[in-house]
């Protein structure tokens, strides 16, 4: 037999069967370990390219509700205001009411206190007329009594008026 390259016939044979089990070792290796492995790299960039889609979705609808935000901000200072006024305008009208219910309830008060006026001046009033009728029947009894003549009783009568005071007849 002749040698190719100065070789063994039995070391050609060697490498040939060496070279085929590698191939058939490639393979069933590259189909057992090769496929799982470029899934797992396949599931995880299809996770990347999901997750940059989420985190694009999420960015876009983060931009708009800023914008909403900020279009809310710039209505704020107009609702404040709104409200504000419409504080305002029922503190107003409270004041208002407790000012009116104020000047309802000091005219029952002076009206009130009117009525006691009149009803201690007709009190009064009586009190007075009992003590002329008193003070009469005195003087009557000093008359009797005296048996004096009409212008010694007009003197009394004076008397006892100035005793009063004109004050007590004019009220």
């Amino acid at each position: 037999m002749e040698r190719l390259f100065n070789l063994d016939v039995q070391l050609l044979h060697d490498t040939a069967l060496l070279a085929i089990s590698v191939l058939v070792l490639f393979f069933i290796l590259s189909y057992l370990l090769w496929n799982p492995a470029k899934k797992v790299l396949q599931d995880r960039k299809d996770k990347i390219a999901a997750d940059i889609a989420n985190a694009t979705n999420d960015k876009e609808e983060a931009a708009k509700l800023k914008a909403e935000y900020e279009a809310k901000l710039k209505n704020v200072d107009k609702e404040v205001d709104a409200i504000l006024s419409e504080a305002r305008q029922k503190a107003l009208q409270n004041e208002t009411k407790i000012v009116n219910d104020a000047k309802e309830e000091a005219a029952r008060i002076i009206a009130r206190a009117q009525e006691e006026a009149e009803l201690e001046k007709k009190r009064v009033a009586d009190e007075v007329k009992q003590e002329m009728v008193t003070v009469a029947a005195l003087m009557a009894k000093k008359v009797v009594a005296a048996n004096i003549d009409a212008s010694i009783q007009e003197s009394l009568v004076d008397e006892t008026l100035r005793e009063m005071g004109d004050s007590t007849w004019q009220s």
